[in-house]
């Protein structure tokens, strides 16, 4: 029967079809009988054709039913690999290094030659000089335009890479970041140090990148754990690495002058972080010799204890007031799993439907060079271990818009102790492979993307998936009845996608782009809370969404880094505000009065940096456009690309907290817009995270009053929510409400909706006649009807690691995969 089958070719859709407009015939049983004998017959043959149906009767193939409508064999789907792109430069100079590349680094950094005294990163101690860090640098815009507009191989930008070394062995321990290239290694590469893009002569030692010695050295245990063992079995039913589990929570400093975190204790199940115990301790880990390191304050049950005795003199004695036993029902701990529980919903034992291209993938890939092409629009991808998934150079109809949207700091403030930087932990480093089918379509194709550790490499298939979508909905219609004024154009969308879970919460960033020449920026949030311990007095910071568990009221900020080069990199700043004014006319005499209360548009050039750190306007009244006053639409309009928000445009609710004194200052606004400068390429830095104090990029820095009129401009935006938790939040938050964008959109830049070239659209003539159907054009566009490939069977395998060498390691554990995903927020002792 499949030899009937064919490959559908997705060129045999550039010709219009006739189809039969063969009317059904009305027949006999008799006939009826003969037809079904004569399908019998023909199936025996092992020849299938679908012909028009003669009475409305359905035919059913392995229990599925189809109506039999076709006048043409059925043919297989094309398959769903996408078509080879046509990048605009056979170089992707932002490309993320290869595992080749980061071992040729590391090597020519351990050599002796340059007498750097370091230990390999897999068996550092604190005190030693170590690497942390490997990662591509993006080069100079400059060199990158001046190559574009030229191709010359000649003009083609060096390649260089971001090297980050804990000097723990020196007399005064200090972070550094070196610039090392050209690369590949030559003689001629060099290694420099790179401080140009900081505010600060110097990294602190005490600030240093996220390092598991912190507490999985015997000190800890020993000045830490074992002290208190009795009192964690009798107060929090459990012993370490047992049934209870620790967990950490930052900033680990202020100024750079000591490393300091409150370790917190949870049921270590499930979900723990929805399990917070009563019991906190605050921890001392600065400086390199470990034999300082020391326990600073222990709290239970709103009672605080300097010392690990006196806690326990007060344990012994019968004077510590304990937190009531556990109940029965609050031993049931499975509420915090995400096994399906309740009664089957109708039909919800179907599977959904599910997204085909049947007549093929419309988008184009450059695996190799990370080019991703579709419908008028182009961009490169790159991918670091800081920020992870970015974009560069996006062209629309042949014309750059943008040189590079980064994701650039996440802000995650959580209870009274702990603002989260995500940036410290790497956005990129803390990408997962996406589920096939749940993350994205079963269609989409997707690429891998490889970080650096201190201890390894890892590289995941699966880190980017890119698909087009149907919205559901047109991006334009409209019904009349005057000759070629109703129609509709399709609202297909090209999504890239990629989701790091940083600790707890899994964030998806997505990048939409739209046939009208519109990109969305959208991220939304799904994980666990960072919860804390119920008690009667919480009710004001949150909600209570289990017996002894606080959903803790935080906010969460992300900024965006967008570079619009709107016709050109000379740019300015549009401020346009809607207000209301009375006013009169000759004319307003009549029933309604001599006066009129109307909408007025007040446009204005914002001229200085000082000005440009926004919000936007009450009840959004108005908004920001980045223009171009020289280059003008058919109507003489400047063109422009507007920042329109989009879901749960915030920013943050706490200002002046010394945890985020001036690390975060970019999160205070809604968008800002700066002179462009390769010295100020982010609006944090890792670093920040535990130097809220004296960050090493203060964003304020930015902004020293120069003027911004056409100039190469930056423009800053912030997405994120306010979020106040639920019982919905259980176990994990929704990414539907739990979302937040941004459109970048064209305002004035075409001369029409450039949409409308779209040939996938119908446009329709009145009829005639009264009682005609209306007569329509689909532009030789039709449904084409295949049958789908199979989607592949789901499989998900972990992330392949690589160790210092770039060789293949063992399969990690279940428990190392925990270790390099949780972080700090899980601390299991090494006993």
């Amino acid at each position: 029967m499949a030899r009937r089958y064919e490959q559908l070719k997705t060129s045999s859709l550039d010709e219009p079809k006739h189809e039969s407009t063969r009317a059904p015939n009305r027949i006999t049983s008799l006939r009826l009988g003969l037809s079904f004998i004569l399908i019998l017959v023909l199936a025996s043959l092992t020849v299938i054709q679908i012909r028009p149906s003669t009475s409305g009767s359905k035919i059913v193939f392995g229990g599925s039913e189809t109506l039999a409508d076709y006048d043409e064999d059925i043919k297989i789907c094309a398959s769903n690999i996408p078509p080879p792109a046509r990048p605009p430069a056979p170089i992707n100079p932002w490309a993320s290094l290869t595992i080749d590349e980061m071992v040729e680094i590391q090597n020519w950094l351990l050599s002796t030659q340059m007498n750097l005294n370091l230990t390999r990163g897999d068996t550092a101690q604190p005190s030693d000089n170590s690497i942390y860090m490997i990662q591509t640098y993006y080069p100079p815009k400059a060199d990158v335009l001046e190559y574009f507009s030229s191709l010359d191989p000649r003009d083609a930008p060096a390649r260089f890479a971001r090297v980050t070394i804990h000097h723990g062995g020196a007399v005064e321990p200090v972070i550094r970041d070196y610039l090392v290239g050209p690369l590949p290694v030559t003689p001629a590469t060099e290694m420099t140090h790179l401080a140009n893009i900081y505010h600060t002569e110097t990294l602190p030692y005490n600030a240093r990148g996220y390092d598991a010695l912190d507490w999985n050295l015997p000190e800890i245990h020993t000045k830490i754990a074992a002290p208190l063992m009795d009192a964690y079995k009798e107060l929090l039913g459990g012993l370490p690495n047992g049934t209870i589990v620790a967990g950490g929570a930052g900033p680990f400093g202020f100024d750079g002058s000591f490393r300091r975190f409150w370790l917190n204790w949870q049921r270590d199940t499930p979900g723990f972080w929805l399990h917070p115990l009563n019991l906190w301790q605050y921890v001392d880990v600065s400086g390199t010799d470990t034999s300082k390191w020391d326990q600073l304050k222990i709290v239970y049950n709103h009672q605080v204890f300097d010392t690990a005795e006196s806690f326990m003199d007060a344990f012994h004695n019968g004077t510590l007031k304990r937190v009531p036993p556990v109940t029965k029902q609050e031993e049931d701990l499975s509420w915090s799993t995400r096994e399906r529980i309740g009664a089957l919903r109708d039909l919800d034992n179907l599977p959904g439907p599910r997204s085909v291209s049947f007549a093929g993938l419309r988008f184009r890939v450059d695996y190799d060079l990370q080019y991703v092409s579709w419908m008028g629009w182009g961009l490169y991808l790159g991918f670091d271990r800081d920020m992870g998934l970015n974009l560069w150079d996006i062209r629309f109809r042949g014309e750059r818009i943008i040189y590079e949207v980064i994701l650039h700091s996440g802000n995650d403030p959580y209870k009274s102790s702990t603002a989260l930087l995500d940036s410290y932990f790497g956005m990129g480093q803390s990408v997962r492979d996406l589920l096939p089918g749940y993350d994205c379509p079963d269609e989409a194709i997707y690429l891998p993307a490889t970080t650096f550790s201190a201890t390894g490499m890892m590289s995941r298939k699966r880190a980017i998936c890119i698909f087009e979508q149907d919205s559901g909905r047109p991006i334009s219609r409209h019904l009349g009845f005057e000759r070629s004024e109703s129609g509709a154009v399709k609202g297909y969308q090209l999504a890239i996608r990629s989701v790091a879970t940083v600790g707890k919460p899994s964030s998806k960033f997505e990048y939409i782009f739209h046939v009208d020449g519109t990109i969305e920026v959208r991220v939304s949030a799904s994980g666990y809370l960072l919860s804390g311990f119920w008690d009667d007095e919480q009710g004001a910071y949150g909600s209570k969404i289990w017996n002894t568990t606080l959903g803790s009221l935080h906010d969460h900020v992300i900024n965006f880094k967008v570079d619009l080069d709107v016709g050109g990199t000379q740019n300015s700043l549009l401020k346009t505000s809607l207000s209301q004014e009375v006013t009169t006319q000759p004319w307003f005499d009549d029933d309604w009065g001599e006066e009129v209360i109307q909408q007025k548009i007040t446009r204005e050039y914002i001229d200085n940096e000082d000005e440009a750190l926004l919000r936007f306007p009450a009840n959004f009244q108005g908004g920001y456009t980045i223009v171009n006053t020289n280059e003008t639409n058919k109507w003489g309009i400047p063109r422009g690309y507007a920042i329109h928000p989009g879901y749960s445009p915030v920013h943050n609710t706490v200002v002046g907290s010394k945890r985020l004194l001036k690390n975060a200052n970019w999160a205070r606004y809604n968008l800002a817009v700066s002179r462009r400068k390769d010295t100020e390429p982010f609006s944090s830095s890792m670093w920040n995270f535990n130097l809220p104090g004296a960050p090493p990029v203060d964003f304020h820095n930015f902004f020293d009053g120069e003027n911004i009129t056409q100039q190469d401009l930056v423009t800053w935006i912030n997405v994120g929510m306010h979020h106040l938790p639920a019982s919905e939040d259980v176990p994990n938050t929704r990414t539907n409400t739990a979302a937040s964008s941004f459109f970048l959109t064209p305002f004035n830049y075409f001369d029409y909706d450039v949409s409308i070239e779209s040939a996938n659209a119908i446009l329709l003539q009145p009829p005639k006649k009264p009682g005609d159907p209306f007569s329509h054009d689909d532009y030789n566009v039709r449904p084409a009807h295949c049958v789908p490939q199979p989607p592949a069977a789901f499989e998900y395998y972990p992330e392949q690691v690589y160790d210092l060498d770039g060789k293949p390691a063992p399969p990690s554990t279940v428990e190392e995969m925990r270790k390099a995903s949780e972080l700090y927020l899980r601390i299991k002792f090494e006993l």
